[in-house]
């Protein structure tokens, strides 16, 4: 069983900046589609991003589009949510995800594993 821990969320003034990241025990991460989501209060859980295996392509939702970067290490098995410029509207429980496989989905049912989510809160 593939285990993700995030890490990384916490309160930030609009307009911060926070780094999400997310460790797996999996010593084959290097085959995963890595994606990200969030689920704010009284919502369902929607897309943020998604990064393919090797890094070479990268997608995202339009909310968090030029604000929001994705990105991996393969030899630390850790991908990384950098959010810039915070609005209160990202506040939610993000995700992160893992899809055994290839292809950059923004659907959830693709991915196979998630951890158990870390809360990020902007503050107007």
């Amino acid at each position: 069983q593939v285990q993700l821990v995030e890490s990384g969320g916490g309160l930030v003034q609009a307009g911060g900046s926070l780094r999400l990241g997310c460790a797996t025990s999996t010593r084959t991460f290097i085959y995963y589609t890595m994606g990200w989501f969030r689920q704010a209060p009284g919502k369902g859980r929607e897309f943020v991003g998604a990064i393919s295996r090797s890094a070479g392509r990268t997608y995202y939702a339009d909310s968090v589009k030029g604000r929001f970067t994705i990105s991996r290490d393969n030899a630390k098995n850790t991908v990384y949510l950098q959010m810039n410029s915070l609005k209160p509207e990202d506040t939610a429980v993000y995700y992160c995800a893992g899809r055994d496989g290839s292809g950059v989905y923004t659907e959830e049912g693709k991915y196979d594993y998630w951890g158990q989510g870390t809360q990020v809160t902007v503050s107007s």
